[in-house]
């Protein structure tokens, strides 16, 4: 009777044995097809490059279909150089983009920077009249009541009608053109501060009224956080309508700048140079624009920015 119950536990611990062995069995095989699902993934780190040449390759292949178009522009008609010719005649004119043999020839280094300094001036005065403006015209009702029709009259006028105006006033072609720019600067920087000013959420207003804030306090504390990322947007796009008028401007107002030189450059019949001025206006006025567009980046709250 003993030996029979000895030999019922060996035989019962020997199956537990093997049900463990299967147990283990079966993880390990577990184990082995999760290793073996999750190889797929290694395998994709492979070609994290992908996204890379998806941002690269489109605009190369952009430039390059611009490039062919302009060359068979240019065998159709002999009168278009072709970029051959063009890149020849920009490394002979940026070897020395300073020389200076008088007021009326100069490099186009000199005229690239007096018209930065005109849309500069005009640009930072349309700023310090049209953000403060733009605060007071969002922030009173009345104010903008009484705005508003000014605003909706004048915006859609051409810059460029403002131009004799400029002449009329100031009796010179240089601050004429800066008029120029600061009337086709101010209209965006006023209408996007205002409507910041606008949106800026009512309980933020009510809180201000509770805690008897004095309204420089509500300008600088609430007003002007809030309203940072709208102020930018206006002043982004502004800068590109000012570059894009200074260029017209000079070429009716004359003397020395971007402007001028393109219109110097076709009574010359100097197309090559023409065609390099446009793209030097391109890439400059590219550049501005992304520079304020990383700075509305650093100053704008990520809820914004979605």
């Amino acid at each position: 009777m003993m030996s029979a119950i000895m030999h019922t536990a060996e035989n019962a611990t020997s199956a537990a044995s093997v049900e463990t062995r299967k147990s283990e069995s079966v993880m390990q095989k577990a184990a082995a097809s999760a290793s073996v699902v999750e190889k797929p993934k290694a395998k994709g780190n492979k070609f994290s490059l992908r996204p890379f040449f998806l941002t690269v390759l489109p605009p190369i292949f952009g430039l390059l279909f611009l490039i062919v178009v302009w060359e068979i522009i240019s065998v159709k008609n002999s009168g278009i150089p072709s970029p051959l010719v063009t890149l020849k005649s920009a490394m002979e004119l940026f070897a020395d983009p300073f020389y200076s043999n008088g007021p009326n020839d100069q490099g186009i280094g000199w005229n690239i920077l007096a018209s930065l300094k005109r849309v500069g001036v005009g640009f930072g005065l349309a700023a310090l009249v049209g953000i403060p403006l733009g605060f007071m015209i969002g922030r009173f009702s009345f104010l903008s009541g009484m705005f508003n029709p000014i605003i909706s009259l004048l915006k859609p006028v051409s810059p460029l009608a403002w131009l004799p105006i400029g002449l009329l006033v100031f009796k010179a072609a240089d601050p004429a053109a800066i008029w120029s720019i600061f009337i086709c600067s101010i209209w965006p920087m006023i209408i996007n501060t205002a409507v910041g000013v606008q949106r800026v959420p009512q309980d933020y207003m009510n809180v201000a009224k509770v805690l008897n804030l004095s309204e420089w306090k509500i300008v600088t504390k609430i007003l002007f956080p809030s309203v940072l990322p709208y102020m930018l947007t206006g002043v982004r796009l502004a800068i590109g309508t000012a570059w894009l008028v200074i260029v017209a401007a000079e070429m009716l107002t004359g003397g020395v700048g971007i402007g001028f030189w393109v219109w110097d450059e076709w009574n010359n019949l100097n197309v090559a140079h023409i065609i390099i001025a446009i793209v030097v206006i391109g890439i400059v006025g590219l550049i501005l624009e992304q520079i304020l567009v990383g700075i509305a980046r650093i100053f704008t709250y990520e809820d914004v920015k979605n």
